[in-house]
């Protein structure tokens, strides 16, 4: 999502630059997160600016989906992200501005599209549950190499590696 520093130039001198947009943000799929499908988001909002800053304030709302805690199915997961990005035109940045998340704009247009995605990522819940009651009826509780136990089932197995260890005691006991 691109805006003409100018446009937001011209339109700010009564009243904040208003934009509106559905912005695809599929390449969070991509990454190395829980996100398993995201559809595009809306983003609405304003900006405003105050000599050499733009204030920029916008929601986004959309809904992505995560895997389930417990079964790993597909949960819908519908998000509304408030979000405040301030900018800075000044050929001058520095320590202080990158220590104020103060982002410097190179350029005559107004990239959100990474701070929308940075917003979203910062949104995603630890963990979602699944509702769905036929999804935790069918899930699958073996596999290759692991087997989902309770602790009421739990099995009193002696790790194969520690059976020596096990004789041990019993020698000092005889003894």
């Amino acid at each position: 999502m691109q805006i003409a520093i100018g446009k937001i130039k011209r339109s700010s001198y009564n009243e904040p630059f208003h934009f509106e947009e559905k912005v695809d943000v599929s390449e969070l799929e991509t990454l190395n997160n829980d996100i398993r499908e995201i559809e595009p988001v809306q983003v609405k909002g304003n900006c405003y600016i105050q000599g050499d800053t733009i204030i920029s304030n916008f929601t986004i709302k959309g809904e992505m989906f995560l895997p389930c805690a417990r079964t790993l199915v597909d949960v819908p997961f519908p998000f509304t992200i408030y979000a405040k990005e301030v900018f800075t035109l000044s050929e001058y940045y520095g320590d202080e501005e990158a220590e104020n998340e103060i982002h410097p704009i190179n350029g005559e247009t107004l990239d959100l599209t990474p701070y929308i995605k940075e917003n979203i990522l910062l949104e995603v819940p630890f963990r979602v549950f699944s509702e769905d009651k036929e999804a935790e009826e069918n899930a699958t509780f073996k596999g290759n190499g692991w087997e989902l136990v309770s602790p009421d089932e739990k099995k009193q197995t002696v790790d194969p590696r520690f059976k020596k260890l096990e004789n041990l005691f019993n020698d000092d006991k005889e003894k």
